[in-house]
């Protein structure tokens, strides 16, 4: 599950507990946010839920990312920039854990590859992070493969997961090596905006509509909702790819889950890709 628009939702602390109550009924453990959501607010958003139910912090996974500084009215950034420092990345760490109210990540990641990181810096704050018990494991996002070898050379534990976007209409992870690099070092890939920011289902440009036309196809021969077609075509590669999923509409979630309980043929998902792609393959 992921948070990012948690404060867009506007929920109550009341609601989000429900929210929270309902989706680890259906199996859902893992939520994904990073410090920079909803303005710098969602994190405290999730962690007034934690406090008004403390006890499903042990139910869950919680995810976070840190990296990226926004220019915001709770700082003084002159501009959007990177920060893969160990100052930086330590002290994100820490405010995500005061904020959320927890003592301890599941998981931290990288948010993006800064062109400035010093891998020896940055796995040495992971490091410590990890020993000091603040984090359990370390993973990046939007990683390139030697993006992900160079900080892994330095650390003293693998990274676990690149979460990278991944989509119908963002299909070149397929193909530019990123999903083979994680099914080859077993790493978790993964896959936020699966449904590539909802043109899956209302853009108006020409692969949306490819694909729009031929997921209704589908939803007839295969009895199943668009949704479900492009989470299944997801679940289908062999990289077991986690999707994270943003929609705060428990019905949609419900039917997105779903789609764990179904297997797309083959050809079923070879013409998908040719509706997103435009083209056959070779």
């Amino acid at each position: 599950m992921g948070l990012w628009r948690l404060a867009n939702w506007k929920y109550s602390p009341q609601q989000t507990v429900q929210l929270l109550d309902q989706l680890l009924e259906l199996g859902v453990t893992t939520f994904d946010l990073a410090d920079i959501y909803g303005d710098y607010r969602c994190e405290e958003l999730f962690g007034e839920a934690l406090k008004l139910k403390p006890e499903l912090r042990d139910k869950m996974e919680i995810v976070s990312k840190c990296g990226i500084k926004l220019v915001s009215d709770q700082n003084t950034y002159a501009l959007n920039h990177y920060d893969s420092g160990a100052a930086h990345v330590t002290a994100a760490a820490e405010s995500s854990l005061a904020k959320m109210n927890i003592e301890q990540l599941d998981l931290l990641l990288l948010h993006r590859p800064d062109p400035l990181m010093d891998a020896d810096e940055l796995a040495a704050a992971l490091d410590r992070l990890v020993n000091e018990g603040k984090v359990r494991a370390v993973g990046v996002s939007n990683f390139l493969p030697h993006q992900f070898e160079l900080l892994q050379s330095r650390l003293s534990r693998p990274l676990v997961v690149n979460q990278i976007e991944v989509s119908l209409l963002h299909s070149a992870p397929l193909f530019d090596g990123q999903l083979d690099y994680c099914q080859r070092e077993r790493v978790i890939s993964m896959a936020w905006s699966p449904f590539a920011g909802g043109d899956l289902f209302v853009g108006s440009g020409e692969a949306s509509l490819r694909v729009q036309a031929c997921m209704e196809e589908l939803a007839q021969e295969l009895d199943m909702e668009p949704q479900q077609l492009a989470l299944a075509w997801l679940l289908k590669h062999p990289a077991k790819m986690v999707p994270v999923l943003g929609s705060g509409r428990l019905a949609r979630l419900r039917s997105g889950i779903a789609a764990l309980e179904r297997e797309l043929p083959r050809e079923a998902w070879f013409r998908l890709l040719r509706a997103a792609r435009g083209r056959d393959v070779d």
